[in-house]
């Protein structure tokens, strides 16, 4: 089992609870926010982390929050860079590294400090590559255009 090392910057904010393998974590807005329709704001998420030596997490939208609130996140998926597997160096991990949401409202809305508006898994960093170009696969066509 993995620990991983959690800051709030926010004292109301309801915590991060032990997860199970293969559950995705919500998230929650660390703030009130008020948005019009056709406007752009990062939702702080109340949350540093320091990610484990060569993990990253990759953060989503909930299923609902579309439906909910009426916003999209930006970028679809954010990546949060964990520490590098090899050096250890790098990765989004200091004490103000705070995560948010870049959400874009198509509708006016209203999420409230808990509202649970995203969420996120932890990944292994992709192993080390190599591509070998060639002709052909070897395999049959499925009919892509």
């Amino acid at each position: 089992m993995l620990t991983i090392k959690i800051k709030y910057f926010n004292d109301k904010l309801e915590k991060v609870a032990k997860i199970t393998k293969g559950n995705w974590i919500d998230l929650r807005a660390a703030e009130d926010v008020a948005l019009k329709a056709g406007e752009f704001k990062l939702i702080p998420l109340g949350i540093a982390m320091e990610l484990p030596r060569g993990y990253e997490a990759h953060v989503v939208p909930r299923s609902s929050t579309f439906k909910n609130y009426g916003i999209i996140q930006v970028n679809h998926q954010g990546v949060v860079d964990g520490p590098d597997r090899e050096t250890g160096e790098g990765g989004y991990c200091g004490n103000d590294d705070q995560w948010f949401m870049p959400a874009f409202a198509l509708r006016d809305t209203v999420i409230e400090v808990n509202d649970r508006i995203c969420q996120f898994r932890i990944f292994a960093h992709q192993p080390t590559l190599t591509f070998a170009e060639t002709d052909d696969l070897g395999n049959e066509d499925r009919g892509g255009l």
